[in-house]
């Protein structure tokens, strides 16, 4: 009562700098007590803050393709923590480079996390990326990391804007996640859930809860923040923070059990919503075809000052990106209408063409010798047909069997 008063004058503003003074120990005190009284309600009456025993789950909804023009997209809300995830696909020129003191590569697989103030209803100016923001997204980037495939010609970029949150909202992010690489028809080896896990322990009796799916106040109360993330075969990221100086086996083991449980709660509620990713990505999404050519070809297809490449995507309209690497020249065509993706797939194949003996070609004419004709068999190889070899009987002429202009087939025999 006296520490209510208290709060009262305070919010009145009738304190002397004194009566000031104190008011903080009154309120550091209320605070001790909060704690106090929360802890022993969980460990010797297994209830919690918001009434949930320590192994229970809140609520779960899962939403999918939520816009029209997105890729993929999903909305994942487990009590008072949403993630609304949005999955980009995009070519190799969209790879997140890295260029660091250690580090210089390139990620084909990258993820975002944003945390606004409004998601924990405060009002403050938008700042740069907080060390928090990165933290969280980096972990749950690790997590779907191991189920994005490898040979995927896509770069692919999960952008996460969390709009409310009362506890892990970056095991929220992994969820909304797979549901967004699932929507945008990412073949991931197998959805990813991510629980947090708490503890409430008495270094005296040692008695101890573990509690799944922990709210914020319950992870400043607490002795520990175990987020845990995996699919049913096992886990593919987790991060702890510990207040206490250590864990027994035992704690360890039951946690670890207790957020396995928790975890293929969430996955049976992400594969309600969508069972397996979509087959295909969804009508408007581009479409990546990649082809490998020899090396050799890489300066014709470019062109000089890069004029043939530059007239091909304008031509089939579509994104065409060469890379060398040591099996050859790797080339992405990215493009929407089917028929000018393979309109430019055939123009790169005839400037890479690379003619095989014993194969069988169509072939024109191109002019007549008298010891034999030259064939195009493509637009930058001519081969010739000796006049031993047209027909089975002796020709006089080359003329009295082929024509300028004609178009016979043709194996090819031998290369010089």
């Amino acid at each position: 009562k006296q520490w209510y008063q208290r709060r009262v004058a305070i919010t009145a503003g009738s304190l002397s700098e004194e009566e000031l003074a104190h008011s903080k120990e009154y309120q550091s005190a209320f605070s001790n007590l909060q704690k106090e009284i929360t802890r022993t309600q969980i460990l010797n009456h297994n209830i919690r803050l918001d009434g949930r025993k320590s192994d229970e789950i809140r609520p779960i909804e899962c939403e999918i393709d939520l816009f029209p023009s997105a890729h993929g997209s999903a909305l994942f809300t487990r009590g008072e923590t949403q993630s609304l995830s949005t999955a980009t696909l995009g070519t190799s020129l969209d790879a997140n480079r890295i260029d660091t003191v250690t580090t210089q590569g390139e990620e084909r697989f990258y993820l975002h996390y944003n945390f606004p103030p409004f998601s924990t209803g405060e009002a403050r100016p938008l700042r740069g990326t907080s060390r928090r923001e990165v933290g969280h997204g980096n972990l749950a980037q690790r997590a779907l990391t191991r189920v994005v495939p490898k040979d995927s010609p896509y770069t692919v970029r999960v952008l996460s804007e969390i709009l409310e949150s009362n506890g892990s909202s970056s095991m929220a992010t992994v969820c909304a996640g797979t549901l967004a690489l699932m929507d945008a028809g990412i073949q991931i080896a197998a959805p990813v859930s991510g629980i947090a896990m708490g503890l409430v322990s008495d270094e005296t009796t040692g008695n101890f809860a573990v509690l799944s799916d922990i709210l914020g106040d319950e992870d400043a109360m607490g002795d520990m923040d175990f987020k845990v993330a995996g699919t049913k075969k096992g886990i593919t990221a987790c991060q702890m923070d510990i207040k206490i100086n250590g864990l027994s086996y035992d704690i360890l083991s039951t946690a670890l059990e207790q957020s396995k449980k928790g975890r293929w709660h969430i996955l049976d509620k992400i594969t309600d919503t969508i069972a397996a990713p979509r087959p295909t990505v969804k009508d408007g999404v581009p479409t990546i075809v990649t082809k490998i050519i020899d090396k050799e070809f890489i300066g014709a297809i470019i062109g000089p000052g890069g004029k043939v490449i530059q007239g091909l995507q304008q031509e089939t309209n579509t994104t065409i990106v060469i890379e060398e690497k040591e099996d050859g020249g790797h080339v992405e065509i990215m493009g929407t209408d089917q028929a000018m993706i393979r309109k430019a797939i055939e123009k790169i194949e005839s400037i890479a063409f690379t003619p095989e003996i014993g194969a069988i070609y169509q072939g024109k004419v191109k002019s007549i010798k008298p010891f034999g004709a030259f064939i195009a068999i493509a637009p930058n190889y001519e081969a010739l047909l000796h006049i031993s070899e047209i027909t089975w009987e002796r020709l006089e002429k080359v003329e009295s069997v082929l024509k300028e202009g004609q178009t016979i087939e043709v194996k090819l025999v031998g290369k010089d």
